[in-house]
Formats: structure tokens, sequence, C-alpha cells
């Protein structure tokens, strides 16, 4: 993508409206604009990154055997009403009536619907279990939305739902999700710590909220330091026995926020207690029966006899995900994105645009590196030179490959790690086979 085409709007100063770095640094990228009270416009550069967090959440869902559908976001009233939350969920959920007077609500969540889904597709204990997931649009009337998308009204959000016929099941669907959770953060290039959580509004006895450490995060953690050098578990584990040990681990040595602190936990951990800010990026729940048995979800057992269905939902905020990753990498001069989620992997600059030479090598290379499957965006603006640097630096792409007049003279171009900040001199051919590893 040629950036005189693009539509990046950036801004030079930081909005007044902006109060953390992620809403700031968003605003100042171009990467989205508020349309109205905690809902935004996702322009095409904050629109690549979010993509690239959802594919990464497919992927890893797809991974551990969860099959993905698409729920409406209007819900009919009465799917709430029969789970008996429509009055108990609070004025967070918007209600609206149609020209038929019919009820429905922007959901917040989606339990009703893909319960009553389940309830009436599956019929037979030989159709259990299943973990069904979905990507879409969530509506939560905050009274103050703030601080960009980390706390919006409208917002992206991963839903998966599991289904078993037991509670050993169950938690084996529960621990698959949770290690899922731990490659899907990590995959998005930051540590998410798996932490005992409440389970407020969605029910249940056993929940565990994944926080991302970043000092501008909202809440208070602590933590064992060690966990940030551990070992994600691969997909050949075995969720049952291999798992437990792992997962008592994680769950004993993370105390939440300062509300569930435990002393004896910290004691315990020692020297390695970590204190931090953190941001909550996702959550799963087992809470059994509570669906099914209000909603009459059930199949035929093996006996003809119906059984209640033990679920559970895990969630993560995939819009607040792009938020948190921000918070918790970049620097004063701008976002510096892993590669993993980064809009485009190079940020190729011409500093000298209208130039014979300089156009040539770098028409030269915007070619090459295409064709070798590398993202890439060509700075061909007229613009000084560091006026360039300053955008590749706030949109923190992760490499800038930099073509100048002196260094084509000696047959070099020049790239610069953002995140390291390490600069090498390469010819070009060097610098397109370094870069489309």
């Amino acid at each position: 993508m040629r950036l005189s085409r693009y539509f990046m709007p950036t801004l030079k100063e930081n909005p007044v409206e902006a109060q953390i770095v992620s809403h700031r640094l968003m605003l100042r990228a171009g990467m989205i604009r508020q349309s109205s009270a905690g809902i935004y416009i996702w322009l095409p550069l904050g629109l690549r990154v979010l993509q690239k967090i959802e594919n990464i959440i497919r992927e890893e869902q797809d991974r551990a055997g969860a099959q993905e559908l698409l729920m409406p976001t209007l819900q009919p009233a009465e799917l709430w009403k029969d789970s008996g939350r429509y009055d108990a969920y609070g004025p967070e959920m918007l209600r609206i009536t149609d020209r038929h007077e019919r009820v429905l609500v922007y959901g917040p969540t989606a339990e009703e619907v893909i319960n009553d889904i389940v309830r009436n597709e599956l019929k037979s204990y030989k159709e259990a279990p299943k973990i069904l997931y979905n990507i879409q649009w969530k509506f939560r009337d905050e009274v103050r939305p703030r601080f960009g998308v980390m706390r919006g009204r409208e917002f992206l959000m991963k839903d998966a739902y599991s289904f078993d016929l037991t509670y050993e099941g169950a938690k084996h669907s529960y621990n698959k999700m949770f290690v899922a959770y731990l490659r899907t953060f990590a995959r998005c290039g930051v540590h998410a710590i798996p932490m005992k959580a409440s389970t407020g509004p969605i029910g249940g006895d056993l929940s565990h909220e994944f926080i991302v450490l970043a000092d501008t995060g909202e809440e208070q953690v602590y933590c064992d330091k060690r966990y940030l050098t551990m070992e994600i578990p691969d997909e050949n584990i075995d969720y049952d026995s291999d798992l437990e040990p792992l997962y008592q681990k994680w769950t004993s040595l993370y105390a939440a926020t300062e509300e569930k602190y435990d002393e004896a936990e910290a004691k315990a951990v020692g020297d390695n207690l970590l204190s931090a800010r953190g941001i909550e990026v996702g959550q799963v729940f087992y809470y059994g029966k509570k669906y099914s048995s209000s909603m009459n979800v059930a199949v035929a057992g093996e006996d003809g006899k119906p059984v209640l269905f033990e679920g559970g939902c895990y969630g993560i905020g995939v819009s607040r995900v792009m938020g948190a990753i921000i918070e918790a990498s970049h620097d004063d001069n701008g976002i510096i994105w892993p590669e993993s989620v980064a809009p485009f992997k190079v940020g190729l600059i011409n500093l000298t645009a209208g130039k014979e030479e300089t156009d040539k090598a770098c028409e030269d290379l915007y070619a090459k590196l295409q064709k070798a499957g590398v993202e890439v965006l060509y700075d061909d603006r007229d613009e000084r030179a560091g006026v360039k640097f300053s955008t590749m630096d706030l949109i923190g792409l992760p490499y800038q490959l930099i073509v100048g007049s002196r260094g084509l003279k000696n047959g070099v171009v020049e790239i610069k790690n953002r995140k390291t900040g390490e600069r090498k001199e390469l010819s070009p051919d060097e610098a397109i086979n370094l870069l489309a590893k």
C-alpha cells in the first residue's frame, strides 16, 4: 500500500479527550475515530490489526476443536426472560421495541441465544460434546464509556460455549479453552496471566480472568514473576492428566485484584512476588446447569432419559486486546506492534521522493517485497525525512526500510528494528531476504 493513497488521518497533537496511552495513540495513528460516546469507526489501519487479532483467536479456537457460527446482535427478549436474566442484567443491556411491539435486546453476550440453538437442534447424547463460538459485535450501555476501545459501549468479542454431559467433560472443555487462551495471547505478543475471578452476572462457581500487565492497567494485581518465562502448553497436552498439575500451579500462584488478594499465597511466592497493574483481556467460566436447567437444554441419554448439559462460556474482548497490546508495548514515539498483529510488517521510507535513483530503487523494493508476500506500507509522500520517520514510529510497524541517495551510492539500504532501535545496512537483495523470512 502506498501511503500517499492510504486513508490514515494522523494527528500531531494528543487529543484532549484521550486519557490513556492506547486511546491517544489509536487516535493519533489514524486507527479509529469516535462516532458517538463509546462507539468507534475503525479506519483501515486499525481494522487491519483488529482482523489479525481476530484471525489468531479463530485459529486457536479451531485448533481446540471449537466450531464457529455467527449469532445476531439483536436477540429476542423472551430468551432472556426464559433464562431469568432479563431483569437481573440491569440497565447496561439496551432494550429495543420494534414496529410490532416485540422487545429485542442488543446482546451484551449470547448465552441465551446459543442455549436456544442447542435445545432446538441437539437431541441425543451421541451429538455431545460441543464447543461453539462466535465473533460478533456486542453492546453494553456503560454509564461512563471511557478509555477508548478499552471501555466502550460497542465492542468486538469472541464468545465460546461448551456443552457436555458430565462435570468431568465440562472441566475437560474448560481446560481446553484455558490452554487455547494462553496460546492466543502469547501469539498476540503479550503475557496474559490467568487469575481466579468472580463469575458476575454470567453465573457459576469457577472462573479465571486473563490479565495483561501494563503500567496503565485498571487494577492492581499480584503474581509470580516466574510466570513470564513459563512455557505455554502445546496442542499435544492431555487436557485432563497433564494439565491438572500445571493448572493448579497457575491458579495457586496468582491472586487477582486487591480485594481478592491472598496474603498466604503471596507469602508462598516469596521474593518472586510481582506487584503490577493489569488489564483484563479475557475470561473463562464454568457455570454447570445454570442455563440448561432454567431453559431446559437437554438431550436424551443412553437410557432415553433427558440429560441436562453442563455448560461453560469463554470470552475474549477482541477490540480490548488491541488496546491492551498498545498499553503494554509503546514508547514516547508511538506504538510498537508485535509482528504477529502489526498492520504491515515493513514501512518503506523514500528519503528523497522525486529523485530518480531513490524512486526507482523504492519501486523495485516495493514490488519485490510484495511478490515475496511481505506486507509493506510505502511512504512515497513528498514530505521531509523527519516527518516520515515520525509517522513510522507513531504507527509502530516492526521494521523500517530506509532508502536514501547516499546509501544507494554505496549499494546499501538501511533496516531499523522498531522495538530495539537496532539499525543495519544491507544490500537491497539482502534486505528483501531478511524481511521475507
